[in-house]
């Protein structure tokens, strides 16, 4: 008898402690369902300050951030070519909007690209500053084409891109003496 109370007890502890588990990861899974405005707000600033805007949206630079937000982060036809061959900015909208929350902070936490992408900074972010991200740039919906595919080296993209080659180093005093006798 002594044994059957003592299982019933712990039988009921357990559900108890169950169940309490299963309330939590329910409130948890509802902070992840909807955007606080404030999760929104700090992606809307990262995609300001840390450049997104800058390369991921058309005109951005060019018109000091004057760019109305419902053409923000749909990618770049301007392509920015070097020894690595031609990229083009991704258009984030279609990118984000064919992943999870999960799938996106998995991927951006080892994100390695072809430059000029610093995927260094999205990788050293926060997980709720690329959690604030994800969330801002889905609130934005789809929007825009898709970017240009890659072109690589050796292959003449077509206009416009910007051309980045390493000048030539000057001479040293060396070579400068050298070429003097």
């Amino acid at each position: 008898m002594k044994t059957t109370r003592s299982a019933l007890a712990i039988t009921a502890l357990l559900t108890l402690a169950a169940c309490q588990q299963g309330e939590h990861a329910r409130q948890a899974g509802k902070e992840h369902a909807a955007a606080p405005k404030d999760l929104l707000a700090r992606g809307e600033y990262l995609a300001r300050t840390a450049g997104c805007n800058d390369c991921h949206t058309p005109g951005y630079a060019q018109n000091q951030g004057a760019v109305d937000k419902s053409q923000w982060l749909v990618g770049s036809p301007v392509g920015f070519r070097g020894p690595w061959g031609t990229t083009y900015p991704t258009n984030l909208r279609m990118k984000l909007s064919t992943m999870t929350e999960t799938q996106w902070l998995d991927y951006s936490a080892k994100l390695r690209t072809r430059p000029l992408m610093p995927d260094f900074a999205l990788r050293d972010m926060t997980l709720e500053d690329r959690r604030a991200i994800y969330q801002f740039v889905r609130s934005l919906g789809p929007g825009g084409q898709p970017a240009p595919a890659f072109v690589p080296p050796g292959q003449n993209p077509a206009p416009p891109y910007f051309d980045l080659v390493m000048p030539a180093a000057p001479p040293t005093a060396a070579n400068a003496s050298a070429s003097e006798s």
